[in-house]
């Protein structure tokens, strides 16, 4: 982009910000949405200070981007020097871990936060380079009035995140900034090759680590159990594959989960099986208008809301729950976990050994309707859907937890129908107590059905006032 082209396009976001109408570019357009609803305020000066001189040191060499801070120091100090930019490496959540460049421009900086110790998320400062790199977990270019912020409209950034390859989760961001005139937006292209280099380089470290541990498996257990990584990746031993790549570890402290018990090696676990004598099967049917019902081996229940909440939190969370965060998740704030324990004992006097402790957890085979129904979303199969969507997941529980979950799962089955059901699965799914008055469903049966079809008689008399 030319320096004319450049000046006409800030004139044009300046107009924006002045009179709030039209918009810019789709990624900014989208971060202001976002800034603004955070509440972030465009007249706030500076970025706000989070870690102090203090602490920066320790955070910085305790961070997982410590390993690789020299190789991105290599390669882009030069080019801020040379430029009059500076560069940054931040954190997940956008704090600044390091900062080198050009020394005139690093004193602009300071004036604004740019400089070590200071957040620069969406939620904290608004759109810039290093919050919507991180929100969007894309390289990004802001330019000039394309910032939220008034003060920052001298500025132009180009940052790019940089994602963990044993956990894909976002471990930081590399930034260039510099004044607006001195930062081409070409700038982006080289931060995200850096990011991709500091990405490979924590790929090989990973692979090194990987190695280390299968050599000391092979030396010491002789394939013995199931080789886990710290983070849940199954490095050896699963040679039937049951486990698939990784497994969901238990809470810190933990050592037992569905798939077997976990014991510490080096830097990473044996899972070996859970010695349990063969439990009895339990089947939940949780989904629909009707009371809950477990089938535990033979035998038959219809379970009070209580009960059928917890074995409906115990299913979601398989490796266990504590008596606190069972309390949470069904009361919220104001839970008391002394309240759960005497329940998980009436429950257990119903169950027997199909709820253990320590934390609370399910250790009989599962299956339940609900989950069963996740499964069936992920695999796209509408007509499958409708069939097995009964109603709302235990429609009468207020646990905080279980209404969030009862929302998900009814926006999913609805959105699936819509895009790809039939007109069959589309009426199945209007016999349900939320499907009965769902215009929009009820008017695409009415569509898609003959008006000779019985059905597209009835959902025309829902339709009707």
């Amino acid at each position: 982009m030319g320096d004319a082209n450049l000046d006409a396009y800030s004139r044009r976001l300046r107009r924006i910000h002045e009179t709030t109408v039209g918009e810019p570019r789709q990624l900014i357009s989208a971060s202001w949405r976002r800034s603004k609803a955070a509440g972030v305020d465009p007249e706030s000066r500076a970025a706000p200070l989070v870690y102090d001189g203090s602490l920066i040191r320790d955070v910085r060499e305790s961070h997982p981007l410590q390993p690789v801070l020299p190789m991105l120091a290599e390669t882009l100090r030069r080019m801020a020097d040379e430029s009059e930019h500076i560069m940054i490496v931040t954190d997940a959540e956008g704090r600044i871990l390091w900062r080198d460049g050009d020394l005139g421009t690093m004193r602009r900086a300071d004036v604004v936060g740019l400089a070590d110790g200071h957040h620069w998320s969406e939620i904290s400062v608004g759109t810039n380079g290093i919050g919507t790199a991180l929100a969007t977990r894309k390289p990004v270019h802001v330019y000039s009035e394309e910032h939220l912020l008034r003060v920052l409209h001298c500025w132009s950034c180009s940052s790019a995140p940089i994602i963990d390859p044993d956990t894909d989760t976002v471990l930081g961001c590399v930034d260039v900034s510099g004044i607006t005139r001195s930062l081409h937006p070409a700038t982006v292209a080289l931060v995200a090759t850096t990011a991709k280099l500091a990405e490979a380089r924590l790929a090989l470290m990973m692979h090194e680590r990987d190695e280390r541990l299968r050599r000391k498996y092979d030396a010491l257990v002789q394939r013995t159990g199931v080789l886990i990584t710290k983070t849940g990746r199954v490095l050896a031993g699963d040679h039937s594959g049951r486990l698939g790549a990784r497994i969901t570890l238990p809470e810190p402290g933990g050592t037992d989960c569905p798939a077997g018990i976990l014991e510490p090696f080096f830097d990473g676990y044996l899972l070996r099986p859970a010695s349990r004598t063969e439990a009895l099967p339990l089947r939940l049917a949780f989904l629909g208008e009707g009371p809950p019902i477990a089938r535990y081996g033979d035998r038959f229940l219809t379970l009070s809301l209580r009960h059928a909440e917890i074995l409906t939190l115990l299913a979601l969370y398989p490796c266990g729950l504590t008596a606190e965060q069972l309390s949470y998740y069904l009361y919220g704030d104001e839970g008391n976990p002394a309240t759960i324990r005497p329940e998980i004992y009436r429950l257990r006097a119903q169950l027997g050994e199909a709820v253990a402790a320590k934390p609370y957890r399910l250790v009989a085979p599962l299956t339940a309707d609900f989950l069963e129904l996740r499964q069936l979303l992920t695999a796209n199969d509408p007509e499958a859907v409708a069939r097995a969507y009964a109603g709302p997941l235990l429609p009468r529980s207020e646990s905080p937890e279980i209404r969030s979950a009862r929302d998900e799962l009814e926006v999913q089955v609805r959105a699936s129908l819509l895009t790809h059901g039939s007109a069959d699965a589309l009426w199945t799914y209007a016999q349900t107590v939320n499907g009965r008055d769902d215009f929009q469903i009820l008017e695409r049966v009415a569509a898609a059905l003959p008006s000779s079809d019985h059905r597209a008689a009835a959902a025309r008399a829902r339709l009707s006032p």
